[in-house]
């Protein structure tokens, strides 16, 4: 008798551990805001070690050459089927062997070298299927991906997040605006608006279809890398490119460049820079520094992304 009502004393009621339960509940509700804001916060930073890598590529590669690389080699002769075989080759291809990626660098221009037709044309090359760790934002939950080549009886085509910044409008090759376009071949003096003062890289996650972003073939949509390696940011031809192919969720397409919210179902959210991080995108600058910039400062984004348009702005 005495044994039974010692457990009895001992045991809950259920008042008691819906008591418990519910505190459980509270605490987990206020602890899972703080572990995500912490998540962010290292997928910010592990974004910015990206983009700092990549602009000490970028540097790297101005000292050894004594320009900044092209942002796209032009898809023309020579250099499509004529040595270098280089046609399409982006900014991020080029700068391998000055971020650590010599062996990539190297198989890619043996790959190229090794006859004619198909060896020479970029993304039949072995090396445009690498899913570089470094080119996506940890922020995108995907990781690295890549376009399914299999169809196509081409290599799979991986993917990148960053994206340079060819200026204000698509141009012909070396008359863009910005600092990395097709054919261009700027120096760091020739950024008279200040280093610190111009967008080099952005962020642009590939959209759900993967079918731009291509960092190593990088052809866009104009022959020119847009979309691709690089973007503009006050171009409404890439928009209505696009909405017309891949579908948009508004009509107003001045709202679909520079720099905006987007969604990777988005179609015509290829059209412009945006990225998984609250409030902005991450950008690198000439000088080699990165800066959150924020959605709200898109007006003047154009401003940023000319290397000598004089322009006077606050930014944020």
């Amino acid at each position: 008798m005495r044994l039974a009502q010692s457990l009895r004393k001992r045991a809950f009621t259920l008042i008691e551990l819906l008591v418990v339960i519910a505190i459980i509940a509270i605490l987990i509700g206020l602890l899972l805001p703080a572990v995500q804001k912490v998540r962010e916060a290292a997928a910010r930073t592990q974004c910015i070690n990206n983009l700092k890598q990549m602009g000490l590529g970028l540097h790297n590669y101005h000292d050894a050459i004594g320009v900044l690389p092209q942002g796209q080699v032009p898809w023309a002769n020579p250099g499509v089927t004529t040595p270098p075989y280089e046609g399409a080759w982006s900014w991020q291809a080029q700068i391998l062997p000055y971020m650590e990626q010599d062996n990539v660098y190297r198989q890619a221009k043996a790959y190229q070298n090794s006859g004619s037709w198909p060896f020479y044309y970029s993304w039949n090359n072995p090396m445009a299927a690498i899913k570089m760790k470094l080119f996506t934002c940890p922020a995108d939950s995907r990781g690295p991906v890549s376009w399914p080549g299999a169809s196509s009886g081409l290599p799979d085509q991986a993917l990148t997040g960053y994206l340079g910044v060819s200026g204000t409008v698509s141009a012909a090759a070396g008359q863009g605006n910005g600092v990395l376009f097709s054919g261009s071949k700027v120096t760091l003096v020739a950024i008279s608006d200040g280093t610190s003062n111009t967008v080099v890289v952005g962020e642009r996650p590939p959209n759900s279809n993967l079918e731009y972003g291509w960092w190593f073939a990088a052809y866009g949509y104009d022959g020119r890398g847009n979309g691709d390696c690089v973007l503009t940011t006050n171009d409404l031809a890439i928009a209505n490119h696009f909405a017309s192919t891949y579908g948009c969720d508004t009509t107003i397409l001045a709202n679909k460049i520079g720099l905006q919210p987007g969604k990777p179902n988005v179609g015509c959210d290829a059209a412009h820079f945006w990225s998984f991080h609250t409030a902005g995108s991450q950008f690198l600058m000439g000088d080699g520094s990165c800066r959150m910039i924020r959605f709200s400062d898109n007006n003047i984004l154009p401003a940023l992304s000319t290397r000598a348009g004089g322009e006077v702005f606050t930014l944020n």
